[in-house]
Order: structure tokens, then sequence, then C-alpha cells
């Protein structure tokens, strides 16, 4: 078997999908994306399929090999992001080939489902207790929030009093027996993380997320986790195990990768792995697209630190494109009770509308990140 071909479709709302085809029919599926530079990432895709067309698919880690160590310039998120389509594509090829889900190649399931999160409100969450509600009647456990919009690197007593209110309310309507995650997005400083993640032990989260820079990550994380007994998890803006050693060093509780940045499924597989040595979870991150949560609800079934799946279904950012646009079945996607069922179709246990992805490419997107000011002028954290 070898690759004949490999291509590549901007999909609305904000997404890149891969295919990656081969001279026996057999067609793998990757969603290779950085929010906000599809466009990049779609040259790093291309210029990396000199190195793959022409190869046998099913060795999967060699290719992994060479698409990280074949140039001199490596890591990052634009080449990491390519990488990690490759590699989810792959291990669908594989999987289909041996007619088997991905995660019976991973050494089989470790549990019987997936418990999931799910999002609730903007950057600015209002209506705070009817939007906890509405998801506890869908039957998730837990949710997430953001705990700010942009913060001063000193805040005021008002801003600091405001992230805890806004928890509080969420803790209010969730109750003691529901989870809550609190995402700081790297938008406050590290005086500033340590002074909230002692105000919200109150409300125990279930973690903190990303509560300082990634570039602030080693002393001044360390600091963060010391300042509290509250969980820190950090990840979605690191994409590869040696970015997370400096992190669990650091004492963070959770890890984060995101398996459409993070090199893909083998990494992940990795980066758990090393994880469970310092006794951190993973989490991975992922508010994208069908193919990026298949294939981290793969690597969830088969990885024993395992905590909790992020998923994006009825997001905000996907406002007229729903992710099950773009399958031919959703019902991998029907949660129950706030959990995923384990997937039994082969490779990465989903059918990729692939008609419906063509007619959205003839559109794509143009979707960039959003740019915020302080109210000085300044360029804040988005």
């Amino acid at each position: 078997m070898k690759i004949t071909d490999v291509e590549t479709f901007l999909v609305a709302p904000r997404w890149l999908f891969l295919k990656v085809s081969t001279d026996e029919g057999v067609v793998g599926w990757g969603e290779p994306v950085v929010e906000g530079r599809a466009e990049t990432v779609r040259a790093a895709v291309h210029e990396m399929a000199d190195l793959v067309i022409g190869q046998d698919p099913l060795r999967i880690e060699e290719h992994w090999q060479v698409l990280r160590r074949a140039g001199f310039y490596r890591g990052g998120p634009v080449l990491s992001s390519a990488a990690a389509g490759y590699d989810q594509a792959l291990w669908d090829i594989a999987g289909k080939v041996r007619n088997v889900p991905v995660h019976e190649l991973l050494g089989g399931p470790v549990r019987d489902r997936v418990r999931v999160y799910s999002w609730i409100g903007g950057d600015r969450p209002a209506n705070i207790g009817e939007a906890v509600a509405a998801q506890v009647d869908q039957g998730y456990t837990a949710v997430k929030m953001n705990a700010c919009g942009p913060m001063t690197t000193i805040a005021t007593p008002g801003e600091a009093q405001a992230v805890l209110t806004r928890a509080r309310e969420a803790r209010e309507a969730l109750g003691p027996d529901r989870d809550l995650a609190i995402d700081f997005h790297g938008r406050v400083s590290p005086a500033m993380a340590r002074r909230l993640v002692r105000m919200l032990e109150e409300v125990q989260p279930m973690f903190v997320e990303e509560p300082i820079l990634p570039e602030l990550n080693g002393n001044a994380l360390a600091s963060v986790v010391a300042a509290s007994g509250v969980p820190i998890a950090t990840g979605e803006r690191l994409y590869n195990r040696w970015d997370f050693k400096p992190v669990l060093e650091a004492g963070v509780a959770v890890v984060q990768p995101d398996p459409s940045h993070a090199g893909g499924i083998s990494e992940l597989r990795r980066i758990a792995s090393m994880a469970e040595v310092y006794g951190a979870d993973i989490a991975p991150h992922c508010p994208l697209g069908p193919i990026s949560l298949a294939a981290s609800l793969q690597i969830a079934f088969a990885t024993p630190n395992f905590l909790i799946q992020e998923q994006s279904l009825r997001i905000h950012y996907n406002d007229g494109n729903e992710f099950t646009d773009y399958l031919v079945d959703s019902t991998p996607f029907d949660f129950t009770d706030g959990h995923a069922r384990r997937p039994l179709g082969p490779g990465l246990g989903i059918e990729v509308d692939e008609k419906a992805v063509r007619r959205a490419a003839e559109h794509g997107h143009r979707w960039r990140s959003p740019l915020w000011r302080h109210d000085d002028g300044s360029v804040a954290e988005w």
C-alpha cells in the first residue's frame, strides 16, 4: 500500500481537514489547523506531502519521525499541527486496514465510557446560572467557563471579585456533585494568578486552566501551583513532550495537549505516559472539529491517566456550522449522561461526509482570532 495523494479543505467555521489517499482505496482523515492560521498550516501540510507520497502509510512512527526531524527547524504550532494532521490520518488508515478502532491498536480500551464537558457562555459569561442549568439538563456533569475578559497586570479588587462572583454563580447552579473548570486563557499575570487561585478555592474547581501565558512556564508556573490547593491545568499551546517536561516539573495536576497541535495521536500518547510518571492526568484540549474530537476519544479510551474530554458541540464558535454537519452519521457524538460511548467503527470511528466537506471548501473561511485591547488602547491577551 502506498500514499498517492494529499488534499486539504478549508471548512467553516475555522477548520482545516486533510484527506490522505492510498492506491488501495483506503483513505484517512486528519485535522491539521491552528485557529486563525489555517492557510499557514495548509501550506506546511502540502510542503510535507513530498515526504509521504509514495510511502507506506502503515509505518506511522517512521512518518512521525520524518515529519518532525527531516527539517532543520522543528516544533512550534504550525509544523507540529501539520504533522498532527498526518498522524491522525495515518492512524485512521491503519484502523481501517485492520478493521478495528484506533484505540484497539493502542492496547485496547481501559474504560467503557469517557466523561466530556461543555462550555458555558463566551469570554464574558452572562446569565451563568441559566447557562449551567441548560447544560445540566442536557446531561453534562461538568462545565467550563472563562474566568474573565481582558485583565490588567494588577487588577482592581472589583475585577478580581467579579471572577469569584461568576464562579460562585456557576458553582451554585452545579451543586456539589458536578464539576466546574475555569479557564484563565493566559490573560492574567503570575501575580494576579496567584491571588485568584486562592480566591477560587471556595468553589473547588476541578481545575484552573492556563493561569499564565505558556512562555512564562517554569518558575512562574511553579509559583502559581504552590499558591493554592486548586489543581492547575495547562498545555493547549505546548506542542511536544519536551515542552511538557518543565510544566510537569512545575507540579501541574492536568496536562492538556491538543491532538491537532501537539503531534497527533502518537505524541499525545507519549505525553500522557510522561504525565503518569508525575502523577498528572491528561484532559486533551479540543475546541475544534469532528476529526480532532474523534482522535481525542480514541486516545481517551486507551489512556489510564485520562481525566475528562473537552468538546465543542454547540460552542459559540460553531454558530451556523456545527461539526456534525461534516459527518455521515453523528451518533458517535451522541453523549449520554455527560459521557461518550466507546467508538466501535474502524479507524477514528467516524465517517466523514466528503461531499459536505467539498461543498464547504468551495467557500472556505478566513477566521481570525479577535484582537483585544485594554481601556488605555494597549494590546490585551485574548
